[in-house]
């Protein structure tokens, strides 16, 4: 019986841990301790990283939705209504939600794993030594990127899927191209995108905080770095399905 206060007072103290680390980033931010070379870099290498199977994952899903769309809406002679189908169901779940996941799997991964070396080899502990403050040069870098490469690889990733629709309406469902495009456009409010839009930047920012937290804090030599980056993934995704539940609710309340 010992045991179960015991564990839930180490989760409350995890919880506590990783916000105060989360302050410490936010507090270099506010006072414009940004390193924008090392957020640039961190920009292009995490883009650069994920961008392949991200378009790839969303030209395979637009295909799926529209093959499956087609099917189903053709029972009801409802055909044309496969690029709206495709269109929202990729702006506003599918092309955020894909997205942020691959991102964790890919980028937050390096991410957790970086980090983790450097603390098991004390490099972090040698920056500090050095006077530079690693949150400020290690942290801060990484997860502002986190939180500007995800939204951008959403909206790719939202004209990859759309794009792959496209390919499906028309040649299989066989939807004239200028009535396809049209529907999309017409389909898609703002609503539908900046809802989207407005998710991914915080599942950047959790992918950025989970993933650096849990490579900033690994010890145990390399075992450690397995153990502790995998975590970071795992949770990543947990927090961001999480995230993605309690987001769709609240914009649906206030957009509707």
């Amino acid at each position: 019986m010992g045991k179960l206060p015991d564990r839930i007072i180490a989760i409350f103290a995890e919880i506590g841990q990783a916000v105060y680390f989360l302050g410490e980033v936010l507090a270099c931010v506010t006072r414009g301790r940004i390193r924008w070379t090392q957020v640039l870099r961190q920009i292009y290498e995490q883009g650069a990283q994920s961008l392949v199977i991200v378009a790839l994952t969303a030209l395979a899903s637009g295909m799926v939705l529209a093959l499956q769309g087609y099917v189903a809406l053709a029972r009801f002679g409802a055909k044309e209504y496969v690029s709206s189908l495709v269109a929202l169901s990729l702006t506003r779940e599918l092309g955020p939600v894909f997205t942020a996941l691959i991102f964790s799997g890919k980028a937050g991964g390096r991410i957790a794993a970086e980090l983790g070396t450097m603390s098991v080899n004390d490099q972090i502990l040698g920056t500090r030594a050095m006077g530079v403050d690693p949150v400020e040069f290690l942290i801060v870098p990484r997860l502002l990127a986190c939180c500007a490469v995800v939204p951008l690889l959403t909206v790719i990733a939202e004209l990859v899927g759309i794009s792959g629709g496209y390919l499906i309406g028309v040649t299989q469902a066989h939807i004239p191209a200028g009535f396809y495009i049209s529907q999309t456009i017409k389909s898609v409010t703002y609503v539908d995108f900046f809802s989207g839009l407005i998710k991914v930047v915080f599942f950047g920012l959790i992918i950025g905080w989970t993933c650096c937290y849990q490579g900033y804090r690994t010890s145990g030599g390399s075992l450690g770095v397995g153990r502790y980056t995998t975590q970071a993934v795992a949770y990543s995704y947990i927090f961001v399905i999480l995230a993605n539940a309690g987001l769709t609710k609240l914009i649906l309340s206030v957009w509707g």
